[in-house]
């Protein structure tokens, strides 16, 4: 049985296993597939391309799903971010969206515009909650130093078994606030990857032991961490079956542990402010990314 986890301090239930439709190409089945096995959050984005695809699966069930979607920083003035959410309202084909993120920071535009376009649409009932995706602590309290009425209640970022740069400050800071992090590529991007940095198979012993599958295992260990709900797509039905079984059970203190000792990367700071530098210089000459 799927287990729920509060969204920030909203009162909102949301299942710890949710559905993500990055390049994702499964059409309705799935989705609706996962929807009947307990996962009523599904994420999308307008830069994905597939919330036309979203609003087919939640056509006649919209109220038995919390739905989330992200705004591009290239769409991040005023203006635009009213815009962009009107569109995605069309796609989507709803009236209202309950999860809207900034995808990405935008250094060209003043935070302070685009929060105050994103709590003119809570006021206006176009969306209930505020979210970011790949923000840092200091982006995240410059962001929420802006908003009048609204908190910040989720930020979405990478994290995984072999992707764990978030364990580095982050996840603490966002436990503290009690803001959810929800967690793309928790397989990180295939399990061929988490094989790659586990050579002696740990995961593999572990799944032995509690006779879940590889999937099942490397997704109970991201959302053993309080704040994290866990997002992961699949194109196939099967695929949607086995993974939502990631959910409804808890690995053992000394199994987490054994994960623990599987190597993974972590970003350094300086490398986090190469990559911060580049998007900066990108977004400075008109590419908004």
């Amino acid at each position: 049985m799927m287990i729920y986890k509060e969204l920030d301090k909203t009162g909102i239930r949301l299942s710890e296993i949710a559905l993500g439709t990055w390049q994702y190409q499964g059409g309705v089945e799935p989705l609706r597939v996962g929807i009947t096995l307990g996962a009523n959050f599904i994420d999308t984005a307008e830069s994905y391309g597939t919330e036309g695809i979203v609003g087919q699966a939640i056509k006649g069930i919209r109220d038995k799903v919390f739905l989330a979607t992200k705004v591009s920083p290239r769409h991040f003035s005023r203006l635009d971010v009213i815009q962009a959410a009107e569109q995605s309202l069309k796609r989507l084909n709803t009236d209202y969206i309950d999860l809207y993120q900034l995808h990405w920071p935008n250094y060209n535009v003043p935070i302070g515009e685009t929060m105050a376009a994103m709590e003119e649409l809570v006021e206006t009932g176009k969306i209930r909650f505020i979210g970011v995706s790949n923000f840092s602590e200091r982006e995240i309290e410059q962001a929420q130093a802006t908003l009048s009425k609204n908190r910040i209640v989720s930020n979405q970022v990478r994290y995984s078994l072999v992707e764990r740069t978030i364990e580095y400050g982050l996840l603490q800071y966002c436990e503290a606030k009690q803001i959810t992090v929800l967690a793309f590529s928790p397989l990180a991007n295939g399990l061929q990857n988490i094989r790659s940095y586990d050579q002696k198979d740990v995961l593999g012993t572990v799944a032995s032991a509690t006779e879940k599958t590889h999937a099942q295992v490397a997704l109970n260990w991201c959302v053993c961490r309080a704040p994290v709900i866990a997002i992961f797509k699949a194109d196939k039905v099967e695929h949607v079956r086995e993974n939502c079984g990631g959910s409804g059970w808890r690995l053992q203190p000394g199994q987490i542990e054994t994960l623990n000792q599987i190597p993974f990367r972590r970003r350094r700071p300086i490398e986090r402010f190469a990559r911060q530098l580049g998007r900066r210089t990108m977004q400075r000459f008109g590419r908004n990314i």
